[in-house]
């Protein structure tokens, strides 16, 4: 049972919440300071802890629903409070988009390596019994292989349709990678060690028939964003599948509700990545360009792509608009 003392303690804490929401409210979240940004995180977090506890308490129906409501109050403002604005769309992806990227970059390389462990189960099984490589793939692609062609001759013809079609497919698999999250993470394990494989066992298939050049330079140019976002997608499901089952000291609903909104901005980065990436494999990647054009646009796609996750939102200040990462980080 809840304690009066227990509750005089824990209001002054509320009250200092109510405060820095009702300065928001009235002047904007520039108007806080980057301490009061990190205590505006602290006190709902520990709001959060607090309403667990009071939820357990039959008797405290009134304070539950008091908590309730200024933590929907906090939560809006964190992750609603801005106009989705042109300049603001341009803003999140050129300054804060690679601070969520480095927050979250454990969950990314997790979502990468379960990828190459599929490809090399791929990479092993194919080598070790060849015959697996017509199960898995097709007799028809093995057959095209097998001919030294590739599979996506037609595809310039088609260009722009193609390049639609292939933008589309490759957000509605990496949304499906993220969306697995709600599963557990079985989900987007799956898609992850089985797109791994499937590189794996095409790239053992093409190499044994001397087919390696054309199969990685058609891959490296789109590649190199594509692939970084399927990971992308999978440490965004992977954060989810961690709300869902590891909750601390937040209820199911809470926490599901912190790891959904941070797993979603981590998420949202892979948009603009995959619609280059498409463009690319619509149109570039399957034309008759010299291999060595390729692999050279590959790489500096790729080095551009790391020093903007890298070197991207270090600008002074720029710490101050990761409030939506922050905002659920315990100070010490």
């Amino acid at each position: 049972m809840i304690s009066v003392s227990w509750l005089k303690k824990r209001q002054p804490y509320w009250t200092r919440l109510e405060t820095l929401l009702a300065i928001v409210k009235e002047h904007g979240l520039p108007a806080l300071g980057r301490d009061e940004l990190r205590e505006l995180g602290l006190l709902y977090r520990q709001t959060a802890t607090d309403l667990s506890a009071v939820r357990g308490d039959s008797s405290s129906v009134q304070q539950s629903r008091y908590l309730n409501q200024l933590l929907g109050r906090t939560h809006n403002i964190i992750y609603s409070g801005q106009k989705k604005t042109l300049t603001g769309i341009v803003q999140f992806f050129w300054n804060e988009y690679p601070i969520i990227f480095r927050q979250y970059l454990g969950y990314t390389l997790t979502a990468a390596g379960i990828f190459a462990l599929g490809a090399l189960a791929g990479l092993f099984v194919t080598l070790s019994n060849p015959d697996f490589m017509r199960e898995f793939l097709g007799p028809h692609m093995v057959s095209t292989i097998e001919k030294h062609e590739m599979w996506t001759h037609s595809v310039v013809a088609a260009a722009p349709q193609t390049s639609s079609f292939i933008m589309t497919n490759n957000m509605t698999v990496s949304f499906l990678t993220f969306a697995g999250g709600i599963t557990g993470g079985l989900w987007t394990l799956f898609q992850l060690f089985f797109n791994g494989m499937m590189i794996g066992v095409i790239g053992v298939a093409c190499g044994l028939n001397d087919m390696s050049v054309k199969l990685w330079s058609f891959v490296a140019p789109h590649g190199v964003l594509e692939l970084p976002a399927i990971f992308i997608a999978g440490g965004a499901g992977l954060r989810l599948a961690q709300a869902l089952l590891f909750p601390g000291t937040l209820s199911r609903r809470d926490s599901l509700a912190v790891g959904g909104n941070e797993a979603v901005r981590l998420l949202v980065g892979v948009i603009p990545m995959l619609i280059i990436a498409g463009m690319i494999e619509g149109f570039f990647s399957p034309s008759s360009v010299p291999a060595a054009f390729k692999f050279g646009l590959a790489a500096v796609l790729f080095i551009l792509f790391v020093a903007y996750v890298v070197r991207g939102g270090r600008a002074p200040g720029s710490e101050k608009v990761d409030i939506g990462i922050r905002a659920f980080k315990t100070a010490s």
